[in-house]
């Protein structure tokens, strides 16, 4: 029978399972979370278990949210002809923040990596293109990270959404190459948005 690890360590190793969390970060957050009083440290607990719990994928969109669908998909007063695909929810976010983006959003969950075994059939790729006639899509912006993964996504988008007579256009790129969106800033977004091209 293995024996169990220290408490410290299972969290040390907990916490570097999580993106961007590497060993050094990990021991800070563990020491962190340490100085915190009991009451705070149950907060966290609670507010972490409640993820699982209350948060799931639209089933138009595929972004994370607490309704089904989500608020974005049913808030009548957006542009429901224009589509912008993005690779990951918290994408969403960062365009919202700027306040330029009035469409619906589709999230893939990822981009195009055949080296890692990520094709198309990994990404939510499939109920995109299910929803082009159904809701009377006119135009796809793509805003794929602006790398060889996002790049490669876009172009396969596009090749599979122009024969339906859906306008494809990419956010421009004002964003630097290798970046994530997530990490860029307002006003970088929409110039990018404001320059996009069609693909």
């Amino acid at each position: 029978m293995r024996e169990a690890r220290p408490a410290i360590q299972n969290l040390l190793e907990e916490l570097k399972l999580l993106p961007g969390i590497g060993p050094k970060s990990a021991q800070r957050i563990a020491y962190g979370i340490l100085r915190k009083s009991p009451e705070e440290i149950e907060r966290l607990a609670s507010a972490v278990s409640a993820l699982r719990e209350r948060i799931f994928s639209c089933r138009r969109c595929n972004n994370l949210s607490e309704q089904d669908p989500c608020a974005i998909c049913e808030d009548s007063e957006r542009n429901s002809h224009v589509l912008c695909v993005v690779e990951n929810p918290f994408n969403i976010l960062t365009i919202e923040k700027t306040g330029e983006y009035r469409g619906r959003y589709h999230v893939l969950h990822g981009s195009l990596a055949p080296l890692s075994g990520v094709g198309p059939e990994q990404l939510k790729i499939g109920n995109l293109l299910s929803r082009l006639s159904p809701e009377a899509i006119e135009e796809v912006i793509v805003a794929t990270n602006p790398n060889v993964e996002g790049d490669a996504t876009a172009l396969f988008l596009a090749q599979q959404i122009k024969p339906a007579g859906v306008k494809v256009t990419r956010i421009a790129m004002g964003l630097p190459v290798g970046s994530d969106l997530e990490y860029a800033d307002q006003v970088t977004i929409t110039r990018a948005i404001a320059g996009r091209r069609e693909l």
